[in-house]
């Protein structure tokens, strides 16, 4: 198992294993065992490292999972989605090697900000990684309510329709199971094999602003397991969006887009496959 705390933390505060081992008078060497085999540096050496990151020790190697310290599983807590690494969603994305699942209500920040994650997700999926992806039903009446609680409105239901016109190139994809939803969606829930990025709901909050859970499953405890099988019934109660449900995509994207504009005042372009969507297949669900 990896010490993923630690590699996080690294990433954050921009330190390679090099430069780490220098601050800290080790081996790289030795820093990558901290990393990639979880070996326990000696006390003293572990309080460096912590400092030169920037965190607690306790943080990167948990002494004591009984009396309120950080449980085993937790990698990170960020105090909002904007304050994740951008390279940490590719990285998770890149190294998965069984499933991919991404459950939200629009995750349309993941392919917005990574522009690449579309095609990593397709090339995934042609290497035999299972990938499942449930957005929210746009046209439902919990797709809307979110949008009245967050005081975004229609905007909610546009930014699902945005999110399915670019994830729409991956439907006829083998591999790629594409769900929609109409939960209440507690969290959003995204997990690549052993790892999961959490992003917490907060009433009337926007989600960029909520904060995320970074966990890596470790055997013997549950906290992953528990959000796991949350997962699984939100996938479980999920349906094949129909024909008239990529119609309305394109109506609510193209509406949303000039709704933008218009209060923008510039020139806002949709994805290719709202802008033409007369010769554009229905949507179904790819199936392993």
């Amino acid at each position: 198992m990896s010490n993923e705390r630690l590699r996080t933390a690294m990433v954050t505060a921009g330190l390679s294993e090099q430069e780490l081992a220098d601050r800290v008078g080790v081996d790289p060497k030795t820093v990558q065992r901290w990393v990639t085999q979880e070996r326990l540096p000696h006390r003293r050496t572990a309080i460096q490292a912590a400092r030169a990151l920037g965190v607690d020790v306790e943080a990167l190697w948990p002494t004591d999972q009984s009396t309120g310290q950080v449980p085993d599983e937790l990698v990170a807590l960020y105090p909002h989605r904007s304050a994740v690494p951008k390279t940490l969603w590719f990285d998770v994305l890149e190294q998965a090697e069984r499933e991919i699942g991404l459950m939200a209500y629009a995750s349309l920040f993941l392919p917005e900000e990574n522009p690449e994650a579309i095609g990593l997700l397709r090339a995934k999926a042609r290497d035999g990684v299972r990938v499942r992806i449930a957005l929210g039903d746009p046209d439902s009446p919990e797709a809307r309510l979110r949008g009245e609680e967050e005081q975004l409105y229609e905007a909610i239901p546009a930014r699902i329709a945005m999110a399915i016109a670019y994830y729409r190139p991956l439907f006829d994809q083998a591999g790629i199971e594409f769900r929609l939803h109409r939960t209440t969606l507690y969290n959003s829930i995204f997990v690549f094999d052993d790892q999961m990025l959490i992003n917490q709901h907060i009433y009337g909050t926007y989600g960029y602003i909520a904060p995320i859970l970074h966990l890596q499953r470790k055997p013997g405890n549950d906290m992953f397991d528990t959000y796991a099988r949350s997962f699984e019934r939100v996938w479980d109660a999920g349906y094949a969006p129909s024909a008239e449900t990529g119609g309305r995509t394109a109506s609510l994207t193209a509406a949303s887009t000039a709704s933008a504009s218009e209060r923008s005042g510039s020139t806002l372009v949709a994805p290719a496959s709202v802008r033409d969507t007369s010769s554009t297949p229905p949507v179904r669900t790819a199936t392993t």
